[in-house]
């Protein structure tokens, strides 16, 4: 009987230990299904779960009717994981040709130990296609578990920069580093806004590669700010095409066009030869890449003669027929200026001082203001100040303090040397005297786009009164003459528009040597002279042979206005020019005209 207890006592013993067994079990489970399933499931996706970076489209830079010079494309970045590559030779060997690589780069990409190596950046997301599908058919071939099967591949979200019109304004647009990063141009300058504010998303990894269809963004990328430039397309192509013909056919180091509208100081075109393709940089010199217009600072010339001439009718020290005695010679401190040609001494009015471009007569002229007033003169007009055109790496020029003036300064200054300015700079002096004195800055820039599309005009510059309208209307009429068939520029004339404008042709500064070599040529002119609408800058640096900026500028000159002026719908002029007095004998027979017609 004690036995049976004992057995009894056993059993009883052990199916409330089975019992307490079960019980803690089910509360175990309770605990996992019900109370911290979250937990486990977030431990468990957390390990198949990563994040990466969502790379933010930049935004577009267009010309100003929204056509696109710069925009972004997706792409896709190809990386892999180099410890999952067992035959790098092999696989390189598959993929090279796919990625358009050479063989042994795509090798050294996937050779190692590291978890991310970048094997081709920003591919097409054709290419990432026919490479997975070239794997896949690889694969096929093998076990899943077999060893010989390649993995280890996986995409990254990007973006290509990419530049529909190609070289066409490339020195002013610029171009992306292949880090994406804007380098040269716009690019560079507003690379800040246009950058765009990246993103995050999450996706499954499995097998150390992004399962396709996983992907969950988090935080949505934000596109970048979008530019409207205020070029035309359009009369950027001509303007294009026309400097490109100059400087080849003149043999010249380079060349630049710009337009410019002087009321707003709206750039409608930018144009520079050679040029580059920002779609393809890898042996582009960093030289050539430059932006000439306000990057290379030259001697105006003769162009810097209105300055003078403005200066002097401001001060009322002269009229536009103010006779002088012109010689062909003139010796200032230890040094002899001449004008170009030879020639006797002439009895020249101020006009026809600036009709035949006289070195001589300008010295003269510049000589009835002081030197501070001609730096003052010079300075308000911009030499020697950023145009504030917002243009990456401008150059303000070069203009001394009057104190560091020697004896042959001002003379110098007179006709055009002795200081320097870029293109830019000298396109808003003309576009002054075109905009009855008032000088505005030039800009490049009509405004900007948000993420959300919000366009926002670019804020008016403040505009500065350089001289009166009088003086303006006075230089407007006396450069005509230089359009003239007495003048130095006949070539730039249109028919049916009255042009105005002024020659240039400077010694040029070689600064391996630090002596003159060579010239820059050019012609900055504007029409209709009566209302001027647009101003043109054409200017040729180091022609070879036949150097006169009329000859070479001014053809320029009127196949670009001829297109602007018609595709703007600037109608054909509706006055005649008044004729001017160049010199003596003409101003004494046009008052004796005049006298005649009083009595």
């Amino acid at each position: 009987m004690g036995n049976f207890n004992l057995a009894h006592s056993r059993i009883r013993a052990l199916v409330l230990f089975m019992a307490l067994i079960i019980f803690l079990f089910g509360v175990r489970l309770i605990q996992i299904q019900a109370i911290q399933a979250s937990d486990y499931r977030s431990k468990a996706f957390s390990e198949m779960e990563k994040v990466s970076t969502l790379q933010a489209p930049r935004g577009d830079i267009t010309d100003i009717h929204g056509v696109a010079f710069a925009r972004s494309v997706a792409a896709i970045s190809i990386v892999v994981d180099q410890t999952q590559i067992l035959n790098p030779a092999k696989v390189a060997k598959l993929a090279a040709p796919i990625l358009g690589l050479p063989e042994a780069d795509v090798e050294i990409a996937l050779t190692g130990t590291k978890k991310w190596s970048m094997v081709s950046r920003n591919a097409k997301p054709d290419t990432w296609l026919k490479l997975t599908e070239a794997i896949a058919a690889y694969n096929a071939k093998f076990e899943p578990v077999s060893s010989e099967r390649i993995i280890g591949f996986y995409p990254e979200r990007s973006y290509v920069r990419e530049y529909p019109s190609g070289e066409l304004i490339a020195s002013l647009v610029g171009f992306v580093n292949h880090e994406g990063i804007g380098a040269t141009g716009l690019e560079s300058s507003m690379n800040s806004k246009i950058s765009g504010v990246n993103g995050k998303y999450s996706y499954a990894n499995g097998f150390k590669a992004e399962i396709p269809g996983s992907q969950s963004e988090i935080i949505p990328a934000q596109v970048g700010t979008s530019v409207r430039l205020t070029v035309d397309r359009d009369i950027q192509w001509v303007a294009s095409k026309a400097i490109a013909k100059a400087v080849k056919s003149s043999n010249a180091l380079s060349g630049t066009v710009i337009v410019m509208d002087p009321k707003t100081g709206h750039i409608l075109a930018h144009a520079t030869a050679p040029t580059f393709d920002p779609n393809n940089t890898k042996k582009v010199s960093l030289v050539a890449m430059r932006n000439p217009s306000v990057q290379d600072i030259y001697e105006p010339g003769s162009t810097g003669k209105i300055m003078t001439l403005a200066a002097a009718l401001e001060e009322k020290k002269i009229t536009p027929d103010s006779v002088f005695t012109v010689p062909y010679k003139l010796k200032r401190a230890d040094k002899v200026f001449s004008d170009h040609e030879p020639h006797p001494t002439q009895r020249l009015t101020a006009s026809g001082i600036l009709a035949v471009s006289s070195n001589t007569g300008s010295i003269l002229i510049g000589e009835m203001i002081s030197n501070q007033s001609l730096y003052d003169y010079l300075t308000k007009f911009g030499v020697g100040v950023k145009t504030g055109a917002g243009l990456p790496g401008e150059s303000r020029g070069k203009l001394l303090e009057v104190n560091q003036w020697s004896g042959t300064t001002a003379p110098t200054v007179a006709f055009g040397q002795g200081y320097s300015l870029n293109t830019m700079q000298a396109t808003s002096i003309f576009a002054t005297i075109a905009n009855d004195g008032v000088r505005v800055p030039p800009t490049v820039i009509a405004g900007t786009s948000d993420s959300s599309g919000n366009y926002t005009p670019t804020e008016k510059q403040k505009a500065v009164r350089v001289v009166s309208a009088t003086t303006a209307k006075q230089m407007r009429m006396m450069m005509e003459t230089v359009v003239s068939a007495h003048g130095t520029a006949p070539s730039a004339a249109i028919d049916g528009y009255r042009v105005a404008g002024k020659t240039g042709t400077a010694q040029r500064i070689d600064d391996t040597c630090g002596c003159y070599r060579g010239y820059t040529a050019s012609f900055i002119g504007f029409a209709p002279a009566d209302k001027p609408a647009y101003v043109i800058n054409v200017t040729i640096q180091d022609p070879k042979g036949m150097h006169w900026g009329g000859a070479l500028g001014g053809p320029v000159f009127r196949e670009v206005m001829s297109f602007v002026l018609q595709s703007q719908g600037v109608a054909p002029s509706q006055t005649k020019i008044k004729k001017v007095a160049l010199n003596e004998a003409q101003l004494l027979a046009h008052n004796k005209v005049l006298r005649v017609k009083t009595n």
